[in-house]
């Protein structure tokens, strides 16, 4: 399992962090900006070769990656990256996380056309919680759960995903009663429920489950790629409203973390290796864009800053010392989380 987790999460998290990388790298070479270096992994080097002006190293760390560019942060230096003008610079600056957002589309649909296992039965409801939604929509034990807002259920967590992106919004659920007619119900899934209720407030059970293998054909698994990219999305958004509303706790995951539920994903097969890739890919275009310092959203910040005070910049020394102080906390939180997933993983999480 170590061998396996290690060997996933280096591939992995490279290809992911290598197409973020070429993002910036070629939108910055098609603008005129000269790319110094382009490294995988971060120093100190293994090796390193040098075509034209870029030297391309690999690096020791393989938690992340780099495209230094000529200056940076200071205008005055020749074909730098400051100099060009705030569109380009925030196009070459959020092109590492278009990639990673875009990423997902060829994954997961790939994930669909290798032949994976699918559990498929009935999902049907056990209990209803007093007072909840599913209760008021008439929702009994014994219902079975064909289907919500129109995307037909195949197990639980086909439900589940489907509540966890309808959160708020008025959602139909196709039941199929005990004495087998079918009526729609509507439900509003609740963001802050009473604890133990769930959104609808029912427990849920599978009844005669079936596990078969099956890949999809190649344009049926490019519609069904894009749509799991656009709920994924959603997904992330209704997770990181939860954070405000109270319903989730912020839970950080570091490099060691990472490299458990790759290998995890691994080991379940390639389809599920590759859903988790994708899931990862997001990931990173989402924190990448955050506007924090040394991330590539701290530096688009910084050009909006510019364009709010009519092209006054703030000065190559500040910004560069603002990004190295954020850089040196990033390392500090990541030391902290990956301890964290250490202590969990060795007490047996």
């Amino acid at each position: 399992m170590l061998v396996t987790s290690v060997i996933s999460f280096i591939l992995v998290f490279s290809g992911i962090i290598l197409a973020h990388e070429l993002g910036h790298f070629v939108t910055a070479k098609l603008s005129g900006v000269k790319v110094e270096e382009f490294g995988l992994g971060y120093p100190p080097r293994i090796f390193g070769v040098k075509r034209g002006e870029t030297i391309y190293s690999l690096n020791w760390l393989v938690f992340g990656g780099f495209t230094k560019m000529a200056g940076e942060e200071d205008p005055e230096a020749p074909r730098s990256l400051a100099s060009k003008s705030r569109a380009v610079r925030v196009l070459v600056l959020s092109a590492g996380a278009i990639v990673n957002a875009l990423l997902p589309f060829i994954l997961f649909s790939v994930a669909y056309i290798v032949p994976h296992a699918v559990v498929t039965g009935q999902v049907t409801v056990q209990e209803v919680a007093s007072s909840s939604p599913a209760e008021t929509a008439g929702i009994v034990p014994g219902d079975i759960i064909l289907s919500v807002n129109g995307h037909q259920l195949q197990n639980l967590g086909d439900l589940s995903r489907y509540i966890e992106i309808y959160l708020g919004r008025e959602t139909a659920l196709l039941i199929e009663t005990p004495s087998g007619t079918r009526e729609t119900l509507t439900v509003v899934p609740r963001w802050r429920p009473p604890a133990g209720q769930g959104a609808i407030g029912i427990s849920m059970e599978l009844l005669n489950p079936v596990t078969s293998k099956k890949g999809e054909p190649f344009f049926r698994s490019i519609s069904l790629g894009v749509t799991e990219t656009f709920q994924t999305m959603v997904l992330f958004k209704n997770s990181i409203l939860s954070l405000f509303v109270g319903t989730n706790s912020l839970q950080l995951t570091g490099p060691v973390g990472i490299a458990q539920l790759t290998g995890e994903a691994a080991q379940a097969g390639v389809s599920p290796l590759l859903e988790f890739a994708g899931f990862l890919s997001l990931s990173l275009a989402i924190m990448n864009l955050l506007p924090l310092p040394a991330l590539d959203g701290g530096r688009i910040a910084f050009v909006v800053i510019e364009w709010v005070r009519r092209g006054k910049r703030i000065s190559p020394k500040t910004e560069g010392t603002v990004h190295l102080v954020g850089f040196l906390l990033l390392i500090g939180l990541s030391l902290i989380v990956t301890y964290q997933d250490i202590l969990r993983i060795a007490g047996g999480g």
